[in-house]
C-alpha cells in the first residue's frame, strides 16, 4: 500500500537539515534585561540578542568583523545625538540595531573611512507574548514574510513554569521524540501518569492547521492521571508547527492551561528545549512545586532516552516508522519537504497533513 495507509511502514533518517526563512524561539522576554547582551545559537550561527537602553530589541551576528571578539561580551553606547550602539569589547568599534558600523574609536580626524560600509548581519527580531522570536532567513538580507505565531491560553500573568535542557539530538529526533504517542507507558511510567499495565487503545482525530497539525479537543485519557489535579472536565487540544513549536491548550470551564515546548536548534547536535507553562487555575498556585516537578521529571525522562537512542544512531540504522502510531513522525517530515520546497519555488505553502483519525495503543 502507498505510504500513509492503514499498514503501511516507511524507512526515515534523522538529521536531514534545518528550516530556513522562519521564526524561531531564540529567548523568553524576561531573558533580555534592560541594557544587556546575551549569547544564543540558532542553526549554528552564533547571534547576540539585546535590549538596549531605551527598550528596543536587535540581533546581531555575535562576530565582531574587525578581530571576531563576540559582541555579546561589550556593552550598550549612546552618544551625543542619542543613537544606541553595542560596543565591541576589544576595541570598541560600535554597531547599531541594523549591522552598519557607527563608529571606530582608534580612527583619527585626518583618517578618511567611510565606516558605515563595514557591516555585520543584522537578524529581524519580534517579541511576542513573552517570547522572543528571530527571524533565520536563507540569506542575510532576507525579511519575514509572515508574524510570529499567536498562541492560545496565555492567561494568569507571567509563566507559572519555566523550565530548559539542551538535548543532544538534531532537532528532528526532538521534535519526533516528543511528539511520540506511544512511549508514555515506557519511558514516563510512574504513579501520578502510566503505570505498568494500563496501556489501552486510543482514537484521536487530527486536521490541519497553520504549518502544522492539530488534535481535535477531546477529554483526556483516562489513564493520564496528572489531568486530575485540575479537577472538572478537562478537555485538551494539542497542536505542532513548524519548526518546532507543540503546545497543549487545556480548558477546564472558563479556566485555562497552555503547555509550549519550543524547539530551537542549536547546530547539527544540539538542540534547545524550553519548557513554559501559563493558566489561570488555582492548581498552579497552590500546586506550583508539584506541578513544577512533574514537568522537570517529564522533560528529562525524554532527555536520557534521547541520549540512550544516540548510541543506537551512532550506526545509522534506517528507521521502521508504521501506522498510526508514526503518522505524526511522517507529517513532520512531509511538512518540512513542502516548507523547504515552496520555499526554493518562490510558491504559497501548501499544507500535506490531510484530516485523519488515529489509533494506537499507549
Amino acid at each position: 500500500m502507498p505510504d500513509g495507509g492503514p499498514r503501511s511502514r516507511t524507512e526515515a533518517r534523522f538529521g536531514t537539515g534545518f528550516l530556513t526563512d522562519t521564526w524561531y524561539v531564540a529567548a523568553l522576554s524576561a531573558d533580555l534585561r534592560q541594557g544587556k547582551l546575551i549569547h544564543v545559537q540558532i542553526l549554528g550561527e552564533p547571534l547576540a540578542l539585546g535590549r538596549s537602553p531605551s527598550g528596543a530589541l536587535f540581533a546581531l551576528r555575535d562576530v565582531c568583523p574587525h578581530r571576531a571578539a563576540p559582541l555579546s561580551a561589550g556593552q550598550f553606547h549612546r552618544d551625543a545625538f542619542g543613537v544606541e550602539t553595542v560596543a565591541c569589547p576589544y576595541h570598541g568599534w560600535r554597531f547599531k540595531a541594523d549591522g552598519a558600523c557607527a563608529a571606530i574609536p582608534s580612527l583619527t580626524a585626518d583618517q578618511e573611512l567611510d565606516v558605515s560600509r563595514i557591516r555585520v548581519r543584522r537578524y529581524p527580531i519580534e517579541e511576542s507574548q513573552g517570547l522572543v522570536f528571530v527571524w533565520m532567513a536563507a540569506s542575510p538580507t532576507g525579511q519575514p514574510d509572515h508574524p510570529p505565531p499567536y498562541l492560545p491560553g496565555v492567561v494568569g500573568g507571567a509563566p507559572k513554569l519555566v523550565d530548559r535542557m539542551v538535548f543532544d539530538a538534531h532537532i528532528d529526533q526532538a521534535v519526533v521524540g516528543l511528539m511520540d504517542p506511544a512511549h508514555g507507558p515506557y519511558v514516563h511510567r510512574q504513579w501520578w501518569w502510566r503505570t505498568a499495565g494500563s496501556e489501552h487503545d486510543k482514537e484521536k482525530r487530527f486536521v490541519p492547521s497553520d504549518a502544522g497539525f492539530t488534535m481535535v479537543r477531546h477529554a483526556p485519557s483516562k489513564n493520564s492521571r496528572a489531568y486530575a489535579i485540575l479537577g472538572g472536565k478537562p478537555e485538551t487540544e494539542i497542536t505542532f508547527r513548524l519548526p518546532g513549536l507543540r503546545w497543549e491548550h487545556v480548558s477546564v470551564g472558563a479556566r485555562q492551561v497552555l503547555s509550549l515546548t519550543c524547539l530551537t536548534p542549536i547546530d547539527e547536535a544540539r538542540t534547545q528545549v524550553i519548557q513554559v507553562a501559563w493558566s489561570d487555575h488555582p492548581a498552579f498556585t497552590l500546586l506550583k512545586p508539584i506541578i513544577g516537578a512533574m514537568a522537570r521529571t517529564f522533560l528529562r525522562q525524554d532527555a536520557d532516552m534521547v541520549k540512550l537512542q544516540n548510541e543506537g544512531l551512532k550506526r545509522s540504522p534506517a528507521l521502521i516508522w508504521i501506522d498510526d502510531a508514526d503518522r505524526q513522525a511522517k507529517w513532520y517530515q512531509a511538512l518540512k519537504r513542502e516548507w523547504a520546497q515552496s520555499r526554493r519555488e518562490g510558491r504559497p505553502f501548501h499544507n500535506p497533513v490531510q484530516p485523519a483519525t488515529l489509533r494506537w495503543r499507549s
